[in-house]
């Protein structure tokens, strides 16, 4: 009898119930996605900030259509085949809308989302500008999203954009009732300082919580086993890889651009031999030789 392999809804939950928090790279699409399967990570994130600049070149600030980031969540799970945890923004719209965003999330094998209740246009949750909309309308999206899931394993994360607006005390009121109203994790973004992060872990004692190591600052830079025992499950990191990768890629083309050569940089990349790993050329191959393509029509280096 053949074993079915266990959803990734349901190594998600796994992994929440297991002791420590969760290590989850950001992502912005399929390349990098295999870059952290390769690494083996056990899960993943889908950053929204991210997804604007690769898919538009431009930043995140509402731009970007729930179409969109769906496309770009069902590339990252085919190319990482881990548990994905996705920004779904404000859930796109009303209750109604937010029922379809997680109908077609979970479509395209999503292990679970983010919802803010930020007003749309959104921003990103450590940029100046941001309102959120009433505690009770927030509510009933994520009741909706809980309603819409077909597979109950599917993880509903309420994130809160209010300490920025509305202060630390509002924002942990609506962590709360969002709980209540069937969230599975409490997201509270942006704390500033690591008495704003004790603040949210003793508030929260015994709720699964995330934590988003973001660039800008705002947030301390706390190690996975610390933020483990202060209560976190799951920590994602945003935009590192395209962070390291900006300067790396910067250089090589001011260097192009100065000497018209890329022979002093050669050295410093990867080579074709492991770009092509990376791609999984060493996949293709094997089915290749499994499904008999003819000797002169395989891809080889």
């Amino acid at each position: 009898m053949t074993t079915q392999p266990v959803r990734a809804t349901t190594r998600l939950r796994q992994l929440l119930a297991q002791p420590g928090c969760i290590v989850a790279p950001g992502v912005a699409d399929a390349f990098a996605a295999r870059l952290v399967a390769l690494e083996g990570f056990d899960a993943l994130y889908m950053t929204g900030f991210g997804t604007s600049l690769t898919r538009l070149g431009m930043p995140d600030v509402g731009l970007l259509t729930a179409t969109e980031m769906i496309d770009n969540a069902s590339r990252i799970v085919d190319a990482s085949n881990l548990p994905l945890v996705a920004d779904a923004d404000t859930g796109y719209g009303n209750p109604i809308n937010t029922r379809r965003t997680i109908r077609d999330y979970e479509k395209a094998g999503v292990a679970g989302v983010h919802l803010e209740d930020q007003t749309w246009p959104k921003r990103c949750g450590h940029l100046a500008g941001k309102r959120v909309i009433p505690i009770a309308e927030m509510v009933a999206k994520i009741k909706a999203a809980c309603d819409a899931r077909r597979d109950d394993d599917f993880v509903i994360i309420s994130r809160t954009d209010a300490i920025a607006v509305e202060g630390m005390e509002a924002a942990l009121e609506r962590g709360e009732r969002y709980r209540e109203a069937g969230a599975d994790v409490v997201f509270i973004e942006a704390p500033i300082g690591r008495p704003q992060v004790e603040q949210i872990a003793a508030r929260f004692k015994g709720v699964p919580l995330l934590y988003n190591m973001a660039s800008s600052g705002k947030t301390p830079d706390l190690p996975a086993d610390e933020l483990g025992r202060l209560g976190f499950k799951l920590a994602i990191y945003p935009n590192w890889l395209l962070l390291a990768a900006i300067p790396a890629m910067q250089n090589l083309l001011r260097e192009l651009k100065r000497t018209g050569s890329i022979a002093e940089l050669r050295h410093q990349v990867a080579t074709f031999k492991q770009f092509t790993e990376v791609a999984g050329l060493p996949e293709i191959q094997v089915l290749e030789n499994l499904y008999g393509v003819p000797d002169d029509q395989r891809a080889s280096l």
